[in-house]
């Protein structure tokens, strides 16, 4: 799961015009985050594509839920509950559920919408020169770690033109292993009890809960 959610997250956008000339890669993540954060609740769906030393590993579909900080993940075997503070992870195959604090840090590897605020912080930023995705009108974003020393070295972003939404997410390790994350739908402004970001042992009576807190 590590790294995974770190797109998804900018997955979304809502409508806005574009400025008279060509915004460089900050204004475009920028207006990004903007659209993210003005679209409400938010559910998309995603897949997933794994690669190991260049060879395909696997591929997996997830479905998140947002709202503003708090989100709920369903992804690869795990489902993810996060309230803006607490976090539990549900192994579907363990019946077990971890509850903990994350950390930002740790955030960062679990929900993909992180990457709207990651480039602020340690990453250089330009535009690539892809210009159509899926027949759709796209800038490209490469995002280039400062320092060897970070897991993730490089994330390419596309995202569209009109709504500033995240399309595909390319996210590169230290090693050169990779994820690609596709958009496949998204609905912004979605309204959500903010139970549903909570985990409920009522739902899952057989559960082990190991608290790591």
């Amino acid at each position: 799961m590590k790294n995974i959610l770190l797109f998804c997250i900018c997955l979304f956008g809502a409508a806005s015009s574009l400025p008279a000339q060509q915004p460089d890669a900050r204004e475009i993540l920028d207006r990004t985050a903007t659209a993210f954060r003005q679209a409400g609740g938010i559910e998309s769906n995603f897949t997933i594509d794994t690669h190991r030393k260049g060879t395909p590993v696997r591929t997996s579909a997830g479905l998140i839920n947002l709202k503003g900080e708090k989100f709920f993940l369903n992804a690869e075997g795990v489902k993810t509950w996060f309230d803006g503070r607490t976090q539990w992870s549900y192994l579907v195959d363990s019946d077990e559920v971890n509850i903990s604090d994350p950390t930002p840090e740790e955030l960062q590897s679990i929900n993909p919408y992180v990457l709207l605020s990651i480039y602020k912080q340690g990453y250089s930023a330009k535009l690539g020169t892809t210009a159509t995705y899926e027949g759709k009108p796209v800038y490209e974003v490469v995002l280039t770690a400062s320092g060897k020393q970070q897991d993730l070295q490089s994330i390419i972003l596309y995202v569209t033109k009109d709504r500033f939404q995240p399309l595909y997410v390319k996210m590169t390790q230290k090693g050169g292993d990779y994820v690609i994350i596709r958009v496949t739908s998204y609905q912004p402004g979605q309204t959500y009890n903010d139970a549903l970001f909570v985990f409920d042992k009522r739902t899952f009576p057989t559960a082990e809960v190991i608290d790591l807190r």
